[in-house]
């Protein structure tokens, strides 16, 4: 299990973390050792320094899980760029969002995405590379001499009002989350995690992350059906899925052969709450994997996890802060709520992210100066989320007070589909609303 060592450093000497010969990454190429995939990280960020931008410009990734892509996270902070992870499922008008709120000076896609493309969608001084120029092999920079608290990747996440706006991360973010995670889950040389979310959520980056820095192996999967997961998991000698609910219903509905079923040993869930019916359905279909709820959000990445020898008791409860996270139970007077009584989840420590890229106004509505009972102090994240702490130290979820569409481990907007709905003309006047399934 790796040590908790709470020094942040920068994001790109993650690589180091495993036994050169041990596998970091198998995808459809073959495999990466730590080794070659120090290489490989350090090549490419010597082929982004070479393109000329300016230090802190933003690169922006829309991808598939490419080998390039899973390398990207490392490799452009490493040259002083900042990553602009983009959801491949996102259509031409939320990228085009995106890189023009970025500011992006490159695009690295595949030649199909890029000519979806049109004329005006890509802001002054951006160009589009191909994926296949981007070079993975031959002399690379060194490791990153940046302050550690430099900022590294903007991660793009829905409000519940207006567009996409970009969470600031810094390399200490980064670092920091995923030594807490590969921590608390217990990440191993030996471990197998399959990589099926998408790489532009903080929960899907940081399973390339936590897995490196455990020194285990990231198999990345795009996948299509319940089956082709499975699958994976026997071909592979899967360990570790990191899923989110919609991902546990389908896999439940699966026919699963008893031993490939039995491999797995670990099952994380975050991106929405796991029922309790769902709970007893993973641990008796899984009996040999240690079940871990988690609960978070982007502007400070992981705020609790469920230790899963307290599963089968506590089904409905979030647990209790992951390590360098401080969670406070906050009343609207910013007192601290009593056991049993309902308050505003707050998150303070090293994990809270810098605030919201270019916008000042969003970012002092949720990032505040933490309560004057917080341990650590300085800046806070208020969740906006409701949440009871139980007379066992265990918190529990009640509400959510903004109006968020939560789909698929999905944060969507009403108001962007909304707009969209207006944008073609055949209505006047258009209400989201999420229904509960």
């Amino acid at each position: 299990m790796v040590e908790l060592d709470p020094t942040p450093r920068t994001i790109d000497t993650l690589p180091q973390m495993g036994a050169p010969d041990d596998v970091a990454l198998e995808d459809r190429n073959g495999t990466l050792s730590y080794a070659e995939l120090e290489g490989a990280v350090g090549a490419l960020a010597a082929w982004l320094k070479g393109q000329g931008f300016a230090p802190g410009a933003r690169v922006a990734t829309w991808l598939p899980k490419t080998r390039l892509a899973c390398l990207m996270p490392l490799a452009a902070p490493r040259a002083g760029l900042v990553h602009v992870p983009v959801n491949p499922v996102l259509k031409r008008t939320q990228v085009a969002h995106i890189l023009a709120d970025s500011g992006a000076s490159l695009l690295l896609t595949q030649p199909a995405r890029s000519m979806t493309l049109e004329s005006g969608d890509l802001p002054d001084g951006c160009r589009i590379a191909g994926d296949d120029e981007a070079v993975l092999d031959g002399p690379g920079l060194p490791v990153s001499d940046a302050d550690p608290q430099a900022l590294a990747a903007i991660l793009y996440t829905s409000g519940s009002t207006g567009r996409p706006k970009g969470v600031m991360l810094s390399h200490a973010n980064m670092w920091l989350g995923a030594i807490s995670v590969a921590h608390y889950l217990k990440i191993m040389p030996e471990d197998r995690v399959l990589g099926v979310l998408p790489l532009s959520f903080d929960y899907g980056q940081n399973q390339l992350l936590s897995t490196w820095a455990g020194g285990g192996r990231v198999i990345p999967l795009d996948y299509l059906t319940a089956k082709d997961v499975i699958k994976a998991v026997d071909r592979h000698g899967v360990t570790t899925i990191a899923g989110v609910p919609p991902l546990w219903v389908q896999l439940l509905d699966a026919d699963w052969p008893e031993t490939t079923a039995w491999r797995l040993k670990r099952l994380t869930n975050s991106g929405g709450a796991l029922t309790t019916g769902m709970v007893r359905g993973l641990r008796a279909k899984f009996p040999n994997a240690d079940l871990y709820p988690m609960y978070g959000l982007t502007e400070a990445f992981r705020s609790t996890y469920l230790d899963p020898s307290l599963v089968d008791e506590n089904p409905d409860s979030m647990g209790q802060a992951i390590p360098f996270a401080e969670i406070m139970v906050v009343r609207a007077d910013g007192t601290r709520a009593d056991a049993g009584e309902p308050g505003e989840l707050v998150h303070a420590g090293p994990l809270v992210a810098q605030g919201y890229w270019q916008d000042a106004e969003r970012t002092a509505q949720r990032f505040k100066p933490a309560p004057g009972f917080s341990g650590y102090g300085g800046m806070a994240v208020f969740s906006g989320d409701t949440v009871v702490e139980g007379p066992d130290g265990l918190l529990r979820f009640v509400g959510r007070d903004d109006e968020m569409i939560k789909s698929q481990g999905n944060r969507i907007s009403p108001t962007e589909v909304e707009e969209a709905v207006l944008a073609g003309g055949e209505a006047r006047e258009a209400a989201a609303f999420g229904i509960k399934d």
